[in-house]
């Protein structure tokens, strides 16, 4: 199992930087950022950054989307980075949440999301490709290489990522409902003729190493609220009883009441009241790290790839530093 580090490019870049190198260090493969352009800073420079300060690490965004930047332009930054630095990004995309909310705009749809797929792996990876109608290349790309990556949740989406993208990124650690979603991507793509085992699958959520389980709720309790948007979304979609989504997902949520993307992704979030520790505990990693290598092994037998860790709490480096010295050597082995 690969681990990726989770970040928001909150100022200053250079600590960003730093929690990168510093994971780096401790064996993680994969650097992760949201991207949000009024929430936070631009991804993209803090990445020509951090590529430049390490050897190995792959960057790339959880999640972008096909609507704040014209698919041409993402996928030539992208390519940009990889002809410096040598095929080291990851796309991480989805239909947008805080990115598009933030500024007014709805979701993309996914029939959009799935053109984007399709266009910005083309373009980045130097084929011709097609955006509002007009042909596009570019030609500088020189074997470039650009693996895309799909946040679902949903059938339909699910579906999508199947059929159409190189990983899927589950941000959530529930084991029940990872089998039942990984599950549903497989089949979508061995229905469109795919290889199964050829979509990586990438769990992404909150890790808190330490024994005080109360504090380490307060400080990821954030991330049922972040995950309450989209499944918000989906039981608007096909109600609150449904056999396409598990009630597993969905009950929680009937508590909610509006959300405050001032406090998108961060501890103390008052829009996240209404999530239980319950949700907490199955859809975080908390406790001592035998917890974590336990329920980590429980996922990599479910088919997962990485496990990307959302380091938005009061213990980053603490965090980073027990993985390093405990949890993936015990993935490892």
């Amino acid at each position: 199992m690969d681990f990726g580090l989770v970040l928001q490019t909150d100022p200053p870049a250079s600590r960003v930087v730093g929690l990168m190198k510093r994971a780096e260090r401790n064996g993680f493969t994969h650097g992760w950022t949201f991207d949000s352009a009024v929430l936070w800073q631009e991804p993209f420079v803090i990445y020509s950054q951090i590529l430049a300060s390490t050897t190995k690490l792959k960057v790339g965004p959880m999640v972008t989307n096909p609507g704040t930047r014209t698919w041409e332009v993402t996928a030539s930054t992208f390519a940009t980075l990889n002809d410096m630095f040598g095929n080291r990004t990851v796309c991480g995309i989805g239909r947008g949440d805080s990115a598009m909310r933030v500024a007014g705009r709805r979701p993309n749809t996914l029939a959009r999301l799935g053109e984007a797929i399709g266009v910005i792996r083309d373009l980045a990876e130097g084929r011709e490709a097609e955006v509002d109608g007009q042909p596009l290349r570019l030609p500088w790309v020189r074997e470039g290489k650009l693996p895309v990556w799909m946040a679902a949740y949903g059938p339909k989406a699910l579906a999508l990522a199947g059929r159409e993208a190189d990983g899927f990124i589950l941000q959530l650690a529930d084991p029940y409902l990872t089998e039942w979603m990984v599950k549903a991507v497989r089949a979508a793509a061995e229905e469109a003729g795919r290889d199964p085992a050829s979509v990586t699958v990438c769990v992404a959520a909150p890790a808190y190493v330490g024994d005080d389980l109360a504090h380490a709720r307060e400080q990821c309790r954030w991330f049922g609220g972040m995950v309450g948007n989209h499944v918000a979304d989906l039981v608007a979609r096909y109600g609150e009883h449904s056999d396409l989504v598990p009630e597993a997902l969905t009950a929680y949520i009937k508590e909610r009441h509006g959300y405050d993307y001032s406090h998108h992704g961060r501890a103390g979030n008052p829009s996240t009241d209404f999530v239980p520790d319950e949700i907490v505990d199955r859809f975080c990693l908390l406790g001592p790290a035998e917890a974590h290598i336990e329920k980590l092994k429980a996922l990599r037998e479910l088919g997962v790839d990485q496990f990307a860790v959302y380091d938005m709490h009061d213990a980053q480096e603490t965090t980073i530093d027990a993985y390093g010295a405990e949890i993936i050597p015990a993935l490892h082995r």
